[in-house]
Formats: C-alpha cells, sequence, structure tokens
C-alpha cells in the first residue's frame, strides 16, 4: 500500500448555516479521501450538498465540525488570508462560467495567479505560453476572451488552473455552457490531464460527465449515498466518439446518507 498522502481528505465533515434563525444541515459527516493522481466526479441532485463540499475542498468555507486537509494542511482553522494562500498555490478551479479576464490576452489570463505567487515576469510569460500550447491554443496566445470561443475559453481558464501545477484541479460544471462537441473536447483534456499524474475533482449533475471519472461520489441530503467504481471509464476514441464507459460496468457501495439541505 502506497505511504503518499491523499491529495484531500474530508473526515466527519459537517456543515451547518443558519436560516432566519433556523439550523440547515448542508453536510452532514462527510468522509472522503481522493488519492493523488486520482479522478472523481461528485453527483447529486439540487440541494445534495455538491456546492457545499466543492466549496470546502475549495477552500472558499470551513467546516462546522470535522477536518478538511489540503495537500497535508488541516484548513479548517486557517485565517481567510492563510486559505487565500492555499487556494492560490494547491487548487486549480474551472468554472463553468469560464470566469477570465476580459480585457486580459489568453497568456495574461493564465499568467495572473503566477503573477499573485510572485513568480517572476520572464517565469511567468514561458509557463504561460506552455500551459497554452498544452491545452492546444499556442496559437491563441495574444486573443481576448471576446475573440475566442466557448471551447477555448475554458481551455485558457484549464492552462489558468494549472498555471502553479496545484495539487488538486477542481472543476464545478465545467462543460455547463458548452455544446455537446465542444463538452467531449474538454473532457478529453481533463482525461489527458489525469492520465499525465494530476489530480481531478469534477462537480456534476451530468451522469455522461461523471462517467469519465475512476469514481462517483453519489450526494444526498448532505450525505454520502454511496460511492461507484467506473470499471470503464468513458474515453475520447480516435473518431472523436466516446468509449462505452461507465454504463459499460461499474461496483457501487452504499455508505449511508443523512438528511439535510444545501447546495
Amino acid at each position: 500500500m502506497s505511504d503518499v498522502a491523499p491529495a484531500v481528505v474530508l473526515d466527519g465533515v459537517r456543515k451547518t448555516y443558519q436560516l432566519g434563525g433556523q439550523p440547515v444541515h448542508a453536510l452532514r459527516d462527510v468522509s472522503l479521501r481522493l488519492p493523488r493522481g486520482s479522478y472523481t466526479a461528485v453527483m447529486g441532485p439540487s440541494g445534495s450538498g455538491k456546492s457545499t463540499l466543492m466549496n470546502l475542498v475549495g477552500c472558499l468555507d470551513t467546516p462546522t465540525d470535522g477536518r478538511v486537509v489540503v495537500d497535508g494542511t488541516e484548513v479548517g482553522g486557517l485565517s481567510e488570508e492563510a486559505r487565500t494562500e492555499i487556494r492560490g498555490s494547491k487548487i486549480g478551479f474551472v468554472f463553468q462560467t469560464f470566469n477570465l479576464m476580459p480585457r486580459l490576452t489568453a497568456a495574461e489570463n493564465v499568467a495572473l495567479p503566477m503573477l499573485f505567487q510572485g513568480v517572476p515576469g520572464r517565469q511567468r510569460d514561458q509557463r504561460a505560453a506552455d500551459l497554452l500550447d498544452r491545452v492546444g491554443l499556442g496559437d491563441r496566445t495574444d486573443h481576448q476572451p471576446n475573440e475566442l470561443s466557448g471551447g477555448q475559453r475554458q481551455r485558457v481558464a484549464v492552462a489558468r488552473a494549472l498555471a502553479n501545477d496545484p495539487a488538486l484541479l477542481l472543476a464545478d460544471e465545467p462543460t455547463g455552457n458548452l455544446d455537446s462537441e465542444t463538452g467531449r473536447a474538454i473532457m478529453e483534456l481533463f482525461a489527458d490531464l489525469h492520465e499525465a499524474g494530476n489530480t481531478v475533482l469534477v462537480v456534476t449533475h451530468e451522469r455522461h460527465i461523471a462517467e469519465h471519472a475512476d469514481r462517483i461520489v453519489h450526494l444526498l441530503d448532505g450525505g454520502v449515498e454511496r460511492e461507484e467504481r467506473i470499471a470503464e471509464p468513458r474515453r475520447p476514441t480516435a473518431a472523436g466518439g466516446q468509449s462505452a464507459g461507465g454504463s459499460g460496468g461499474s461496483s457501487e457501495r452504499s455508505v449511508g446518507s443523512g438528511g439535510g439541505d444545501g447546495s
């Protein structure tokens, strides 16, 4: 068994919000481990706790109880400044709406996270160019977002997420604003990144997107309902279609669920 610590650990995590004076239990006793180099998808209906889980793993929020450990650091008791540092150095975010700076070029958008980490200018420029080439946009470095298609903008967002060589690539509905063909191309990119050794966590409500992962964690009412191992993850074929994927074989383990709200 490997002695390498997981990229992310959630241990007995609970998150409770107060709404109108009443407690809202968004997550209830959630325990989860993301091994380094793994590819995990989180699924669940609206109100299942997906967004809350993503916010905790992404250090955008802190748990009410339990432990959240990112790349060996327990983040629950950290200050906002310390969590901001972890977000910048250890987590790469890919959002449904791209979140690119409209007045910056593709290369400048990719370089921006490195600027915040104090990376020298020449090194930033070279790495931004290398990352854009890696995602197939080596000839679009000087283009602004409004000069790029939706799929190209999402590729810039993926390159930006990789800028600081994060321990975790966290994607929130990464194909939600894309047509099906472009969405397949983006999922092919995620597959390539996973095969290169990156740890990937995708939050989605779409089964066919989740089946690109090796494991699907199903949330329901704030708890982990079950974990599903995908025997044959979906992978793009040479002809541009999809391999049969998760529906061709999977195994499930019921973990139990708690009643709760939140999304």
